[in-house]
């Protein structure tokens, strides 16, 4: 178990430091490159446009997307449900005419929610409130006792306001934390730290807002991590209406708090990484890798996270073959397993590499959700500043400027060659390169070196649905899809076939 919150922690930050760099704090957008067109976009153009104009008209793409979301639905790594969808994805490869089609066996957590449930008192001068909270237990959380914890609560915007508590304001009782919305790498931090820093103050149990900007009455789940040096308390989070209301209460008189939750572990389940792949004509054993997560959480239908990632890249390869086109190099796509909750699909893909970790090019991971694209996002270079805890009331702090006359000069090149390359994509608005881009599953291996990279989209709405039951195939709009199948079809297909690599850049990406 210690090393298995160890390889939780470390997915559970590259996860947030991830889509803090796809999306950005509020108000903010990524420095992006334009497009300067070269020697490559003038020799594949006529592929390009070929790619393009096929993705605009394509259909079967997002209608996979519709089974998957609609027949197979939600896909928690350990449910029956997500070994089903394996099945059907090296189904739909091999249908497609992919070659060396496989299922790589991997074994994942299976975490259970059970039945849950919150309510909160509220006695004061005003008379009693009861309510029900709009809650959702936080993956790998443990379970309450039988009949449930009743318990003071304590109401704080931040960790530094928790520990400034005295320890017996503190003890069991639970603690709401709310602090506020300034982007997701903010919001996630105090998910999945905040039950172990109030566990080891002596709290009961853990009250989180939701990790979002939209007030909805809609929980947002997520995966927490557990310090094995604390008591593991029960956690969940709650709407941003409910988070809001514990506060005004918590400010006129006692508000007490009676929490449910049958949360447990079970045995490791066997699933796995399904693999399909057009091999290059030339290099075969040169791999350019690109995919998402299969697994998604057990609420909504995993539509935007990771639905829209798996089915844009299997159709961008899958496009790339019924065209006819054999670029020198492998383009292998992959549907990794247990990304949301313990990463064991990235880390098992990394072994499965082994020594050949030179061979591999390029790792392109879609894990933003498919809203209108912008661009491609590029390797760890000046990327979005990792998040703080804000300081209530305090503006979020600006964004470091990037400069890329201070990379190295192999690295200046690979940003001038996708500037090249994203050239070709102006007919569809996506001809930028930003920098900061990866994922959490191909963090094992681009933390050896290999070049990461990840689409960019506008980012408006994702978090609106992020790991809800909003999270459903009506979120994600075709057009939209379709461009980004288009735009990582054309990348792809570029980065297999022409002569040159890109640089990457090695990290501390460790279990």
């Amino acid at each position: 178990m210690k090393r298995f919150a160890a390889v939780v922690a470390s997915t559970a930050l590259l996860a947030t430091q991830v889509c803090f760099a796809q999306m950005g704090a509020p108000g903010e957008r990524p420095v992006a490159l334009p497009a300067a067109p070269g020697p490559l976009a003038a020799k594949y153009k006529t592929d390009a446009d070929k790619i393009i104009q096929a993705a605009l008209a394509d259909d079967d793409g997002y209608a996979a997307l519709a089974y998957l979301t609609d027949h197979i639905g939600k896909r928690l790594s350990g449910t029956p449900q997500l070994n089903t969808a394996v099945e059907w994805g090296a189904a739909l490869m091999k249908k497609a005419g992919l070659e060396n089609v496989h299922v790589q066996p991997v074994n994942v957590p299976h975490w259970v929610r059970g039945a849950e449930s919150a309510t909160i008192t509220y006695k004061g001068e005003a008379g009693t409130i009861v309510k029900p909270l709009h809650m959702l237990g936080l993956g790998m959380s443990v379970g309450t006792p039988k009949g449930g914890i009743t318990a003071p609560v304590v109401f704080v915007h931040t960790f530094e306001e928790l520990d400034k508590l005295p320890d017996a304001e503190v003890k069991g009782k639970v603690v709401v934390f709310n602090p506020g919305w300034h982007g997701y790498g903010v919001g996630s931090m105090y998910r999945t730290g905040g039950p172990s820093r109030a566990a080891a103050r002596g709290a009961a149990a853990v009250l989180v807002r939701s990790a979002t900007g939209l007030a909805l009455q809609t929980p947002h789940t997520g995966t927490l991590r557990y310090d094995e040096k604390q008591p593991k308390v029960p956690s969940a989070a709650i709407s941003v209406e409910d988070a809001l209301l514990i506060e005004r209460l918590t400010k006129e008189g006692p508000v007490t708090v009676h929490l449910e939750m049958a949360a447990h572990m079970e045995l490791d389940v066997k699933a796995g990484n399904v693999i399909g792949e057009i091999v290059g004509s030339e290099h075969p054993e040169q791999v350019v890798v690109l995919g998402g997560h299969i697994d998604s959480w057990d609420v909504g239908q995993g539509a935007q996270d990771d639905g829209s990632g798996i089915m844009a890249t299997f159709e961008a390869v899958s496009l790339i073959h019924k065209l006819g086109l054999k670029p020198k190099r492998t383009i292998r796509v992959v549907f990794w397993v247990n990304e949301e909750n313990g990463g064991a699909g990235g880390r098992a893909y990394r072994e499965w590499i082994g020594d050949k970790i030179g061979d591999q090019v390029a790792a392109i991971e879609m894990d933003g959700g498919a809203e209108k694209p912008l661009g491609i996002g590029y390797g760890g270079f000046g990327g979005p500043r990792r998040p703080q805890p804000p300081t209530p009331g305090a503006a979020p702090a600006a964004r470091p400027s990037f400069d890329p006359s201070s990379l190295s000069p192999e690295e200046q090149k690979s940003f001038a060659t996708l500037q090249d390359i994203v050239s070709l994509l102006g007919a569809i608005g996506t001809d930028t390169v930003s920098p900061g881009g990866g994922g959490s599953d191909i963090g094992p291996i681009t933390a050896d070196g290999v070049p990461s990279l990840s689409p960019r989209t506008v980012g408006e709405h994702y978090f609106d649905w992020h790991h809800t039951e909003a999270d459903t195939l009506d979120k994600v709009d075709p057009d939209s899809f379709r461009k980004n199948t288009a735009m990582l079809s054309v990348v792809a297909y570029v980065l297999a076939d022409m002569d040159g690599k890109l640089a990457g850049r090695k990290s501390t990406f460790r279990e």
